[in-house]
Order: structure tokens, then sequence, then C-alpha cells
């Protein structure tokens, strides 16, 4: 992977206090298609499956050893798609060994949903679909989350019973973070976590700002097949483009902010690393041009 240049910590319009909350749900609304759409042809599996298929492999069988905790999950994002991808991967699959782990064991595992800023009406609604998914309905730092975050979950009138371990996820998030958040949200989790992954569907190469420019054609085609039914989605897709032009240009400045496996490492340098393996790859969302990058580390 050739970077263009050095990370360049640009603003993203959809994270504006003063970009208008109609647009903002319509933007997110589209990331979300853009992590759950299954293309024929040049797509193998959706960015979520492709996730979980990731955790499968690299964790192997301590994949059933955490609680997996969305630390940015917005109005949920796509960890509901990836925790029941993952749930029906485990039901189904046979044992695989590779990376982090050994062999995947067949056990269904739970994903909570927090956030600085809780979406509660669309965690509730997602919740409901799944007994594998739950939420914390108050505000959580990635910053300073504390190691007993699960306990509430924990009191007898809770019918959910999470793993002593937590693994913490950011999917389409770390980039937003400046040097030295980023710094503090690793250093905590470190700290507090079992292990954590960092999941990225753009990256600081040509092939990146390409894939984030075709967005707006695969944008215009696919719009009348998922947002039929609401009418100022599509205005402002094909007649005022405020939607494929945000998604285009908050592309381009999510590419030129995404850090490269290095970048993370050399973050943690003062940090106390001892006894965690660190982990990282990279794989096709979308051939033969859109990678999704990841990299992980779990306590051993």
């Amino acid at each position: 992977m050739v970077l263009l240049c050095p990370r360049i910590h640009f603003y993203e319009i959809n994270d504006q206090s003063w970009f208008p909350q109609y647009f903002r749900e319509k933007v997110q609304a589209v990331l979300t298609l853009m992590w759950t759409l299954d293309l024929p042809l040049i797509q193998p599996s959706s960015p979520a499956a492709l996730v979980a298929a990731t955790l499968q492999r690299t964790l192997g069988d301590k994949i059933s050893d955490y609680t997996y905790v969305d630390f940015c999950a917005g109005a949920g994002g796509p960890t509901p798609y990836i925790e029941r991808d993952l749930n029906t991967r485990l039901g189904l699959s046979k044992p695989i060994s590779n990376g982090l782990g050994k062999e995947t064991s067949g056990a269904s595992v739970d994903f909570v949903l927090t956030d600085i800023a809780p979406h509660l009406p669309a965690w509730e609604a997602a919740s409901k679909k799944s007994d594998n998914l739950h939420y914390i309905p108050t505000s959580v730092d990635a910053a300073d989350a504390p190691r007993d975050l699960l306990k509430p979950f924990q009191k007898k009138e809770s019918t959910f019973r999470p793993s002593s371990k937590v693994f913490r996820l950011f999917f389409l998030a770390f980039h937003h973070f400046d040097d030295p958040l980023a710094a503090k949200i690793l250093a905590n989790s470190l700290d507090t976590a079992d292990g954590f992954g960092i999941f990225e569907l753009q990256n600081r190469t040509f092939s990146s700002l390409l894939t984030c420019t075709l967005m707006w054609p695969l944008l215009l085609l696919v719009s009348p097949f998922y947002f039929w039914r609401d009418p100022g989605h599509l205005f402002f897709t094909y007649v005022v483009p405020v939607i494929p032009f945000v998604l285009v240009v908050d592309g381009y400045t999510s590419s030129l902010r995404t850090r490269a496996p290095d970048e993370i490492k050399s973050m943690m340098r003062r940090q106390d690393i001892e006894g965690w393996k660190f982990g990282n790859g990279s794989e096709y969302h979308t051939y033969p041009i859109g990678e999704m990058s990841w990299f992980m580390g779990v306590r051993k």
C-alpha cells in the first residue's frame, strides 16, 4: 500500500455542528447502506459481513471469550448487521484456525452499543431484533471508559450476562479523532479492555480516493431501490445533490485522516504493551479498488 501523503486532520462536513440534523441522518443512512451493500461480481460480501469474517478468522477460538462493545455506535451503524452475521457464522461454521487465536467455537457472542451521545430510540429498536444486541443508555467516553463498563448488566434483573472480557470496536470511527485524543483512547483501551479492533473502509491511497468518487454514481444507481419511501432523500440525491456531495467530500477527508498500522503502533509507544499481541491487514470490500483495513490488539 503506497500512501499518498502524511495524515492530514481535515474536518468532515457531517461532523460539524452547523450541518443540519436532517441531512446528517440522511448521510448516516447511506453510510449504513454502504456497510451492508452486497453488489454482484464486485463485492464477494458486504463490508459488514467482511468484518464478521475477519473477527472470526483472526480471533479464532478466543472469539467467544469477549463481549464486543462498539464505542462509537452513532445511530447503530453496521454493528447490528455484524452481530447477526458473526453469530450466524458461529452457529454454522466448522472449527478453523488462524490469526491471534486457534480454533473457533460455536457459542454466540454479545454486542453492546455505546456512544458519547447515545441514540436511544435507534438502539432500542435495533436491540429488539436480536437477543445478542444490547446498549448502554448513558454517555460513554471512549477515552475514559471504566473497566467495569458492563457492570450495570450484571444486576439480577438483567437477562444479559456479559463476558468478563471486553473487546472494543471502532467502525469507521478512529480516523475522526485527532492525535492527542486517539492516543488517549488507545491508552484507555490498553488499560481497561482485553482487546480492541479498528476497522476502516478507506485509506490514504489513490484507489481509496477513486472509490470515494465512485460513491456518487453508485448512489444514483441504488437510491431508488433503498430510499423510494423517502421523497426528501431522493430529492436531495438527484435534484439538489447534497447527500452525494457530502458523502464524496467527507470520503476524501476520511481517506486523508486514516492512520496506517505503523502509525497506530507508534501512538502506543509510551504505553505498557507487554502482554499484548497485535495484528493488522486489509481485505477487498469492493473489487478492484475498495479495501477495508483493520488493526487489532488482544491481551494475552
